[in-house]
C-alpha cells in the first residue's frame, strides 16, 4: 500500500509530555548506583510507575522489593534506593536499624509536601491530605506524622462529610499528581466549611502534573480519540485520561505500549484526529513506538500542541556525582532508548 492510499490522520502531540525532572532524577540515581556499586542494587517499590522503565533497570541489575526484609543478608552492604514517590519515616528508620546503605530518590516536590504537612502540625494544625488512598505518595506523606495527625480526603463527598475535632485548626496539603480541577473543587468545599483552614505555603500539585494537564486540555477538543501513555497504577497518567474527556475528546484511553492500541475500535471508523500525551513516568521511546504504529496504517501528520517548556533539573545526591554516564546511559535515563 502506498502512503497516498492510507487514510489521513492528524496526531496532536502534547508538550510537555513524558518524564518530569523528578522521574529523570530517580532513574538516574538507580543507573548511577549500579555503575558505582555494581549489581545488585535494590529498589524499594517501583522506582517510578512504569513497567518498561522497571524492566529496563532490572536488565541492568536492579532488584525491586516491596519491603526491606526481602534483601538477602549477604547483600546488605549493597545500596537500597527509595522510590520517587517517597516513603514513611519508618522506612529509613528500619534501614538504619538493619545497617543498610540507602539512597533516597524521593522527588524533591514530594519532599516539599512532606515539609508542608510537618509545618502545619508544628503550628498546631490537624493536617488534611487530599489524595488517593493506598497510593505510595499518600502512604509516604501520612507516614511523616504520628498516627492520627493526618486525615485523608479523597472526594467531594469526603470533603462534605469530614468532621474534624477542632475545625478552627486545620491545614491541608495535596498529593502532587492530582487533577487540578478535582482538587480545586474539594478545596473549595473545605474552605467554605472551615474558613480558618490554612493552605500550604506553596502549591502542592507539581508543575509537571499541571503542565501535562494544560497541554491535554489544549489538544483534546475535537479529537476522535485521545491516547495517554502510562501505567494503570500511575496517578498522573490516569488523570490525563480524565482531563482529555472533560476537555472534549470523544474517547480517551490509557495504554502502556503500542500493542494495547485497540485497532478493532479504530480501523474502519471515521477517525481523523487523535491526541497523544504521556504521563510523567512514561518514556519518549514508547510515544515514538505508538506514532510509528499509526504511521503503518495512516498517512500521519504530527501537530505539536505545546503549552509550556520545561527546563527543571533536580541534581542527584552528592555521593553519586562523581560517576559519569555514557551517552547510552543518558539516552535510557531520558527515556529515548532501551536499556
Amino acid at each position: 500500500m502506498t502512503n497516498s492510499a492510507k487514510p489521513p490522520l492528524a496526531i496532536r502531540l502534547c508538550g510537555p509530555r513524558g518524564f518530569c525532572a523528578g522521574v529523570d532524577r530517580a532513574i538516574q540515581i538507580v543507573v548511577l548506583a549500579l555503575k558505582k556499586y555494581g549489581a545488585p542494587v535494590y529498589v524499594r517499590h517501583e522506582i517510578v510507575h512504569n513497567r518498561y522503565v522497571v524492566e529496563g533497570l532490572q536488565a541492568r541489575g536492579a532488584v525491586f522489593v516491596e519491603e526491606l526484609d526481602e534483601i538477602p543478608p549477604e547483600h546488605q552492604q549493597q545500596p537500597v534506593i527509595f522510590s520517587a514517590h517517597g516513603v514513611p519515616k519508618s522506612v529509613p528508620e528500619d534501614a538504619r536499624a538493619r545497617n543498610l546503605f540507602y539512597l533516597d530518590a524521593t522527588c524533591p516536590l514530594v519532599s516539599k509536601v512532606h515539609k508542608q504537612a510537618m509545618r502545619h502540625q508544628r503550628l498546631g494544625r490537624h493536617v488534611i491530605l487530599i489524595g488517593h488512598a493506598g497510593h505510595p505518595e499518600v502512604i509516604g506523606t501520612m507516614g511523616q506524622l504520628p498516627q492520627g495527625a493526618v486525615s485523608l480526603v479523597e472526594t467531594v463527598e469526603d470533603a462534605q462529610n469530614y468532621t474534624p475535632i477542632d475545625p478552627d485548626n486545620l491545614g491541608f496539603v495535596t498529593q502532587t499528581t492530582l487533577s487540578v480541577e478535582d482538587t480545586a473543587g474539594i478545596v473549595d468545599i473545605l474552605k467554605n466549611r472551615f474558613s480558618n483552614m490554612m493552605a500550604p505555603s506553596a502549591e502542592s500539585i507539581c508543575y509537571a502534573t499541571t503542565n501535562r494537564q494544560d497541554a491535554v486540555k489544549a489538544a483534546a477538543p475535537g479529537c476522535d480519540l485521545f491516547l495517554v501513555v502510562g501505567a494503570p497504577n500511575s496517578s498522573n497518567s490516569r488523570r490525563l485520561v480524565e482531563v482529555a474527556l472533560r476537555a472534549g475528546a470523544t474517547n480517551s484511553l490509557l495504554v502502556q505500549r503500542a500493542g494495547e492500541i485497540p485497532w478493532q475500535d479504530i480501523d474502519g471508523r471515521d477517525i481523523h484526529t487523535i491526541g497523544l500525551s504521556a504521563g510523567a513516568s512514561a518514556p519518549q521511546i514508547i510515544v515514538d513506538e505508538i506514532i510509528d504504529a499509526f504511521r503503518a496504517r495512516f498517512d500521519v501528520t504530527v501537530e505539536l500542541a505545546e503549552t509550556a517548556i520545561e527546563n527543571e533539573n533536580f541534581p542527584v545526591m552528592s555521593v553519586l556525582r562523581d560517576v559519569e554516564l555514557t551517552s547510552v546511559d543518558m539516552a535510557f535515563v531520558n527515556g529515548h532508548a532501551d536499556s
